[in-house]
């Protein structure tokens, strides 16, 4: 974790976790088949609406509006939320968070926690601070428990086991299952309808006997209190209404004013995330119901960093992610490095701009540089969160967070200013590089650069100087015809 209590792995960088998942051969194929498929399902449904443009323009509009008034509809929130018989914690970091859940469900008296998908309980790493208080977490989520079972980490905001194929997962249930519950049966194989059977053979005893649950949102109305739920399986659905208590942990920005607001990204987030035309389960719920779903639920709603976001008046787009995963599918980087090159539980192109934001551009300073800037992810996006323009913002911030008084760049730069600034000195270095030039050539190419300009000729050949510089020629040439 980082000061924040952000999960945070950062080490090694990006450029170098992204070198060793590159060479894995079967994960950039899991990850081509995956993203491919999602991706043209996602512009098949999209297609079919004639006002898909309109709705992007109404979904950053209202994200814009929001969050210029994030602390009255945050307050709005906490007042409906009450008022409908839940109660509502604030919680400035992740280790505040984690404390405010590991107490609500110590004060259960349960041991034993069932799970929705939830980024945000991943982000503060809620599941191992409840196992040091001695609480286990069981995700229900079919790719969560995946990373569960193989003590692995996310690695797609959508489909977190997208590293994985079928084959790797049946062995992976066959080994693992047994400890954590219901083994899986005899002989499964790695057909997904069997797959998907030995994870509901397997998961179905947690949910009858779950007495809590934790969730997260995707977003939560303030003009009701309403708390809203999307998913495929069915799963969150059972956590959402079978256990005696819900905490939800929700970040600040998943907050939307009306209902009205709601169906618009009720429209966006299914197609633009799995490539649906709404989603299978689409779980609603206002604090509590005699006789109806948990007794009691809480609201917990994470800052984290994001005010300090939302005050970079370039940066705070991001916080309109509605977590679709539309940009990982369409980017060409993460399609072959993969999620956990980011070091974070956000990845992509998304989590190149959410992340250094989250935790700190000095600690995640190479992921902003994780991208092409081709711009297919702005273009898929749902909420137009222009991510090229972040990226480059945020390169600008690493590049100053990076300077001292000592910095190789900087010295370089303040050389190259006094050289460009002396028409001499000029004309001087003009001669010397190509002196240097056709001692390093080879067949009119320089292969390799010395020292710290290595890293410019290690990925292309860099052209001969010319033995007589422009100015030196039109000296000799030109300034006698005047």
């Amino acid at each position: 974790m980082n000061g924040r209590g952000v999960v945070w792995l950062g080490s090694p960088s990006f450029p170098e976790a992204a070198r060793e998942a590159l060479a894995d051969t079967q994960l950039r194929a899991n990850l081509k088949r995956a993203t491919t498929t999602i991706r043209d399902k996602r512009l098949a449904v999209a297609a079919e609406l004639d006002d898909w443009e309109r709705l992007r323009d109404a979904a950053a509009a209202i994200k814009n509006r929001t969050s210029r008034h994030l602390d009255r509809y945050l307050v709005r929130l906490e007042e409906s939320v009450t008022a409908a018989g839940g109660t509502v914690h604030w919680a400035a970091d992740a280790v505040e968070a984690n404390r405010i859940v590991t107490g609500l469900v110590r004060a259960t008296g349960e041991r034993t926690v069932v799970k929705v998908k939830s980024m945000a309980t991943q982000e503060i790493g809620l599941n191992e601070a409840l196992a040091e208080a001695g609480i286990t977490a069981y995700e229900t989520d079919l790719a969560e428990l995946i990373v569960q079972l193989g003590d692995d980490r996310p690695s797609h905001i959508l489909v977190p086991a997208i590293h994985r194929n079928r084959t790797e997962i049946r062995d992976l249930f066959a080994a693992e299952m047994g400890r954590w519950g219901r083994p899986a049966p005899e002989g499964l194989g790695d057909d997904p309808r069997e797959l998907a059977e030995a994870a509901r053979l397997h998961l179905r005893s947690r949910f009858l006997g779950a007495k809590v649950a934790v969730s997260g949102a995707n977003f939560a109305v303030a003009d009701t209190g309403t708390v809203v739920v999307v998913e495929s399986e069915g799963n969150g659905r059972m956590c959402l209404t079978l256990p005696e208590t819900l905490i939800t942990v929700m970040g600040i920005e998943k907050v939307v004013p009306t209902w009205s607001d709601l169906e618009v990204f009720l429209q966006l987030l299914p197609r633009s995330s799995t490539g649906e035309r709404m989603n299978p389960y689409t779980s609603t719920w206002t604090g509590t119901t005699e006789g109806d779903g948990p007794r009691a639920f809480h609201l917990v709603l994470l800052d984290n960093g994001r005010t300090d976001t939302l005050a970079d008046e370039v940066g705070r787009q991001v916080l309109g992610c509605i977590r679709c995963s539309a940009c990982l599918n369409v980017c060409p980087v993460f399609e072959r490095t993969g999620g956990h090159a980011y070091g974070s539980v956000y990845p992509g192109p998304i989590g190149a701009v959410l992340t250094p934001q989250l935790v700190g551009i000095e600690q995640a300073a190479s992921l902003p540089f994780a991208s092409t800037l081709c711009g297919a992810c702005y273009d898929a996006c749902p909420v137009k969160i222009d991510i090229p323009r972040v990226l480059a913002h945020l390169r600008a911030e690493a590049v100053e967070a990076g300077r001292g008084p000592l910095n190789p760049e900087a010295l370089a730069m303040k050389a190259a200013a006094t050289v460009l600034d002396s028409p001499r000195l000029l004309s001087a270095a003009q001669r010397a590089a190509a002196a240097g030039g056709r001692l390093l050539a080879r067949r009119g190419r320089i292969g390799r650069l010395p020292g710290p300009l290595r890293g410019w000729s290690d990925t292309r050949d860099t052209p001969v100087p010319p033995a007589e510089s422009f100015r030196t020629w039109w000296r000799e040439n030109k300034e006698g015809e005047r």
